[in-house]
């Protein structure tokens, strides 16, 4: 879909009582190229397909919770305050147990809202308050409507929260609504994997996102000590029950392209005899 503005709406998300839409408009094309070394980096960026994107809010008489300094410019009748969202105690848990914001925006009213470019990516989901919201990795809420929570939630056991390494605490958003979140991928490199009544096991951390209803823990990959030391697998983040996990499995192909190793670190078997076995965990 072309907009009027020059601008590609990228995916869109409409609340159930109308009111609210969250779209990710991407220009369609860069052209500040007046600097050389900016042409070329804009040059490889178009060959890519990399592109610049923001997210855009659309309020009807509703209302929408942003990041602090996450504004870019807003249109029409709209208003903003700056809030705790759900009392001190929720901002204070949020703010040192997940590192999400204490304070949060929520702009009410009727018009548009931009939010700050990025070359990042974005995932919109509609949260049910019956399938118990999403818990997500530190810092991936961006936005979401007027209506949900953002509170931490606390690992089951020590053991999940020192190997599985989300850490003690993560972010759970809950609530009926509209939610964006910073997505470390695009969305099309996304995998949903739907569980019914089933074990979802993961070697690594990257499982982004998770359905609120899942049970989540850490467990050995083998029944013994030995089967764990000597199959390379160590420990497993395991999702159990009903509901859908979000995994990123280009994320760490991407760390290690970036890191010092490079591409040339993807260019070998993972795992075979007398090499390292290098997969990020």
């Amino acid at each position: 879909m072309i907009m009027d503005d020059g601008m590609t709406v990228l995916n869109e998300r409409i609340s159930a009582d109308g009111k609210t839409r969250f779209q990710v408009v991407a220009w369609k094309q860069l052209e500040g190229s007046a600097d050389p070394r900016l042409a070329e980096m804009l040059f490889y960026a178009r060959q890519t397909g990399v592109t610049l994107k923001m997210l855009r809010i659309s309020l009807k008489g509703a209302a929408a919770r942003i990041e602090p300094g996450a504004l870019y410019f807003m249109k029409g009748k709209l208003e903003m305050e700056a809030s705790t969202g759900g009392g001190v105690l929720a901002g204070l848990s949020r703010k040192f147990l997940t590192g999400e914001s204490f304070l949060v925006s929520q702009i009410v009213g009727n018009g548009d809202i931009y939010l700050e470019p990025t070359f990042g990516h974005f995932l919109l989901e509609e949260l049910r308050a019956v399938d118990g919201g999403r818990i997500a990795n530190k810092g991936m809420f961006y936005a979401g409507t007027g209506g949900l929570t953002v509170s931490a939630t606390r690992a089951k056991t020590l053991v999940a929260a020192g190997l599985g390494g989300e850490g003690l605490f993560e972010t759970h958003v809950h609530g009926d609504g509209l939610a964006a979140f910073f997505s470390p991928v695009p969305a099309s490199e996304i995998e949903v994997v739907k569980l019914v009544n089933e074990r979802l096991s993961v070697d690594g951390n990257f499982a982004v996102m998770r359905a609120g209803s899942l049970r989540m823990d850490v467990t050995k990959s083998n029944k013994s000590w030995l089967g764990t030391s000597v199959s390379g697998e160590g420990f497993l983040n395991t999702y159990e029950g009903t509901g859908t996990v979000w995994l990123a499995p280009t994320q760490v192909p991407y760390q290690r392209m970036a890191s010092g190793a490079g591409i040339q670190s993807l260019m070998q078997a993972v795992g075979i005899p007398g090499q390292r076995n290098n997969r990020a965990k």
